[in-house]
C-alpha cells in the first residue's frame, strides 16, 4: 500500500477570509429553505460506541447523508438552495421557500429555465432533482469514465444527461460554454474569477448538514473533524460553519483527498500562494473527488482554518467502506461510498496502523478525542461497491 502523505498547518496563523456568509445567521435562513421542501427530514448521525472502544478514542460520530431526500448522497442541499437563491433573485423577491417558488404565480412570472451543471454524478443528481422539483429544465453533463449508474440516475430525475470524453475539470469548462452559448443558467460548485455567487451559494446550501450535526451532538463537543475535498466547496462549508460555531475551541480539521486528485494537498505542501492543479484522468475509485482544479474560494477558508491536508492511496479508502459497512456487534451499518468514505478511511488508518502512530499523536487524538465524519454518499455506484465491500 502507499504511503498516506500529510501536510501541517499553523493553527494560529491570522485569517484573510471572511467566513460570516457560513455563520449561524446564514444557517438559519439556509436550514428555514430546506425544511420547506415537502420531503426534508435531518439525516441521522450515527454513533458507532463500540468502534471507538476499539480504537481508543472517546467516541466516534458518522453524519450519514446516503438518507438525504432519497436521492443516496448531500449535493442536493447546496443544489437546490443555490436555485432557489437564483430564482428569488430573479423575481427580484425576497421570500425563499420551496412552496412559494415553486408557485404558480411565479411559474407564470419565469417561465421554464434550464439549469446545467458538470458533475461526477452526485452534484448533477441533485440539480436535476431541484430542477424537477421547482419545474424547470436540466442539462447535465459527465466526465469520461463516469458509471452508467450514475448518469441513469441523474437521467431518472428528467435531466438530459450525457457522458463527454473530457475529465472532470474540462466538463465543467464545456458546461459553462454551453451554459454560455445556450443562455442556460450555470450551476457549479466550484469557483473562478467572475464566477463565485453560485458557488458561495451552494456552499451556504451544504451549511444544513451542519447545523443538524451540531444539534444532535447537543453538549457533545466534536475535538477532530475530518473532511474529504474534491474542489474543497464541500469541506470548507462546513469548515467554515465549526469556525463560526466554536471559535477558537474549533476541533481540529483535516482535509482528505485521494492521492490521484491530491490538488488542494498539493496547493497545501507547496505554500507558495499559487493554486496547484492535477491533470489527466485521475483514475481514483473515489469519483466524487477527482477533481484537478480547487475552487479558489474553498481554498482561502481552508488556508486560514484547517489544520492537516491528507493525500490517501485508494486502497485506504476501500478499507474504511469495509469497517462502516461491516460494523463491530452492537454498532449500526454505515453504507458510504468511494468518496463518502474517505475522511473516515483516514482516520481509521492512523487508528490502527501502527506505522502512523507518531501522526496520530502529533493530530492529539487519544482516549478523550471525539470524531466526527460525514459521509457524504451511499452506495452510488452499487456495482463497485459492492465489487469493493466484497472484496
Amino acid at each position: 500500500m502507499e504511503n498516506i502523505q500529510y501536510v501541517q498547518y499553523n493553527r494560529n496563523r491570522e485569517p484573510t477570509t471572511s467566513i460570516e456568509f457560513l455563520g449561524l445567521e446564514a444557517a438559519k435562513q439556509v436550514k428555514s429553505f430546506h425544511e420547506s421542501i415537502d420531503i426534508y427530514q435531518p439525516t441521522p448521525l450515527v454513533k458507532l460506541a463500540n468502534l471507538a472502544k476499539e480504537v481508543g478514542v472517546q467516541s466516534i460520530f458518522v453524519k450519514d447523508e446516503s438518507y438525504r431526500f432519497g436521492l443516496n448522497a448531500f449535493k442536493a442541499l447546496g443544489g437546490s438552495y443555490a436555485i432557489a437563491k437564483k430564482i428569488s433573485a430573479q423575481l427580484e423577491e425576497g421570500e425563499l421557500s420551496y412552496p412559494y417558488l415553486t408557485s404558480e404565480k411565479v411559474r407564470e412570472k419565469l417561465g421554464e429555465l434550464t439549469f446545467v451543471t458538470a458533475t461526477d454524478g452526485n452534484h448533477g443528481r441533485g440539480v436535476a432533482w431541484t430542477a424537477k422539483k421547482f419545474g424547470h429544465k436540466s442539462v447535465v453533463y459527465l466526465p469520461k469514465g463516469s458509471a452508467k449508474e450514475r448518469l441513469e440516475s441523474i437521467r431518472s430525475e428528467g435531466a438530459e444527461a450525457s457522458i463527454t470524453d473530457f475529465n472532470y475539470d474540462d466538463t465543467v469548462r464545456y458546461a459553462e460554454e454551453m451554459a454560455n452559448k445556450h443562455g442556460w443558467v450555470l450551476v457549479q460548485d466550484t469557483a473562478w474569477d467572475g464566477y463565485t455567487e453560485i458557488p458561495k451559494w451552494i456552499m451556504q446550501g451544504y451549511i444544513t448538514m451542519a447545523v443538524e450535526a451540531y444539534e444532535q451532538l447537543g453538549n457533545i463537543k466534536p475535538t477532530h473533524i475530518f473532511l474529504q475535498a474534491g474542489v474543497g466547496s464541500f469541506a470548507s462549508s462546513i469548515l467554515g460553519f465549526c469556525v463560526n460555531i466554536y471559535g477558537s475551541e474549533r476541533p481540529i480539521a483535516t482535509i482528505v483527498e485521494p492521492n490521484l486528485a491530491d490538488c488542494i494537498f498539493r496547493t497545501a505542501a507547496a505554500n507558495d500562494g499559487a493554486l496547484h492543479k492535477v491533470g489527466g484522468d485521475m483514475n481514483t475509485i473515489m469519483a466524487g473527488l477527482a477533481c484537478g482544479e480547487p475552487s479558489f474560494l474553498a481554498w482561502d477558508i481552508m488556508k486560514d482554518y484547517a489544520d492537516y491536508f491528507v493525500s490517501i492511496p485508494d486502497e485506504v479508502a476501500a478499507k474504511g467502506m469495509r469497517i462502516l459497512g461491516n460494523p463491530l456487534s452492537g454498532d449500526e451499518r454505515v453504507i458510504a461510498g468511494e468518496s463518502g468514505a474517505a475522511g473516515f478511511s483516514f482516520a481509521m488508518e492512523i487508528l490502527m496502523n501502527p506505522k502512523y502512530q507518531s501522526l496520530k499523536e502529533r493530530m492529539g487524538i487519544d482516549k478523550d478525542s471525539c470524531l466526527l465524519f460525514f459521509n457524504t454518499e451511499g452506495d452510488t455506484d452499487k456495482e463497485n461497491y459492492r465489487k469493493i465491500v466484497w472484496g
